[in-house]
């Protein structure tokens, strides 16, 4: 593996607390995000809590985990995480989870760890998430290393190479685990498909030149997250129309903000993250693959299989595809109540849509394909396999 050094993208580590954390606790913009998220919450408490903070660890237990618990109190009804019991504390691991929320995928993710007695992920995060260089200083303090979206050409391939190779120095050399989405950016409509381009990524570092045995290095474990509800479903469907009726729409560093500010603060109902097993332990099942285009897409279909096999279904999901597909073939899943609130709930994000020309007809039917895909999902599993499906609630 070639030597890189990885200042610039890597996580901060305990001797840049006192540069890098502790001149965060005056900024107004790190006071003004804390108070609007937790206005109950004495600023000059969580001011004392960082500057108290010698470690990263300390910084992730004494503050981070404080302020995402008062916020699952707030806007969740419960975080949990099954099979987390199971994982190896020996080794580092790479935890490849589906993509719903630009923020709390991953930090909740590491509570759950860190609750479980383990040791928290790295974080991989795009740069473009970055509006302001104190938000860059904060998530790199907090466990996360930099993905740079801004390059194109030869420059990205360098970066990637020079991204992987970190990632495999973190897992492979340092046994610390890393958490990375299956895709870039979010899973808009949420069919949780894994992108073949993170996979080539993940392949390119490593110590061998076979690019399975790259994988294999990394010990990757998918990990399913359930939200019963995405406050930022409005807004994922206001982007799809806003790019079908104009090709040339980006967002913005604004938009950006406002989904994760959505994302953190709005009601999610019941969460539940799903630890599977160890892709090597399936990889050694199957034949061995030669053609590097096939050992991606067999890497990509063999996470997507696990992913939606774990997903946790609500009655929402149920509810969502009865409508959609104009079916009672799930009706014993939810009760008459629950099929009106979950209705509710989705006229209610329906209403929220304010975008020019605006089409109500299609942005409703975009809802319904959110909370309908993991259904679907779980029934495409089945064909596949010609299994009984049991559904899960």
């Amino acid at each position: 593996m070639a030597e890189y050094n990885f200042d610039d993208i890597r996580c901060y580590n305990d001797e840049d607390i006192p540069s890098k954390l502790w001149p965060l606790a005056d900024r107004p913009e790190v006071q003004f995000a804390i108070k609007s998220a937790f206005p109950n919450v004495d600023y000059d408490q969580v001011k004392a809590l960082i500057l108290s903070c010698k470690t990263v660890k300390e910084f992730q237990t004494r503050v981070i985990v404080f302020l995402l618990d008062m916020l699952c109190n707030k806007c969740t009804d419960g975080v949990e995480a099954y099979g987390i019991e199971d994982i190896d504390d020996t080794k580092g691991h790479l935890f490849v989870t589906n993509h719903r929320d630009i923020v709390l995928d991953s930090a909740l993710l590491n509570v759950m760890l860190a609750k479980h007695g383990k040791e928290t992920s790295e974080i991989a995060i795009g740069n473009n998430l970055f509006a302001a260089p104190w938000i860059e200083d904060l998530v790199r303090v907090n466990k996360s290393f930099v993905v740079r979206r801004d390059i194109t050409g030869r420059q990205l391939l360098e970066a990637s190479i020079k991204l992987s190779s970190y990632i495999h120095q973190e897992i492979v050399d340092k046994k610390c685990s890393i958490w990375m989405a299956q895709r870039e950016g979010r899973s808009k409509d949420n069919s949780d498909n894994t992108q073949a381009s993170v996979i080539k990524m993940l392949s390119l570092g490593g110590s061998s030149k076979d690019h399975m045995q790259n994988i294999r290095e990394l010990r990757t474990i998918p990990v399913a997250i359930s939200y019963e509800y995405d406050p930022c479903d409005y807004l994922k469907a206001a982007e799809f129309q806003l790019k079908r009726d104009n090709p040339q729409w980006k967002k913005t560093k604004a938009d950006d903000v406002k989904s994760m500010a959505t994302g953190m603060m709005g009601y999610k109902g019941r969460i539940r993250y799903t630890f599977t097993q160890e892709l090597n332990g399936v990889f050694d099942q199957y034949p061995w693959i030669n053609d590097r285009n096939a050992q991606v897409n067999c890497v990509c279909e063999t996470i997507d299989k696990m992913l939606h096999e774990a997903m946790v279904l609500y009655p929402i999901n149920y509810v969502a595809y009865d409508v959609k597909y104009q079916t009672n073939r799930y009706k014993k899943m939810y009760t008459e109540e629950e099929s009106i609130k979950s209705l509710a709930y989705l006229n209610g994000q329906l209403a929220k849509i304010d975008i020019p020309n605006r089409d109500e007809e299609y942005l409703w039917d975009l809802l319904l394909t959110m909370y309908s895909n993991p259904v679907f999902n779980k029934e495409k599993l089945v064909r596949e396999q010609d299994t009984t499906f049991v559904p899960m609630t």
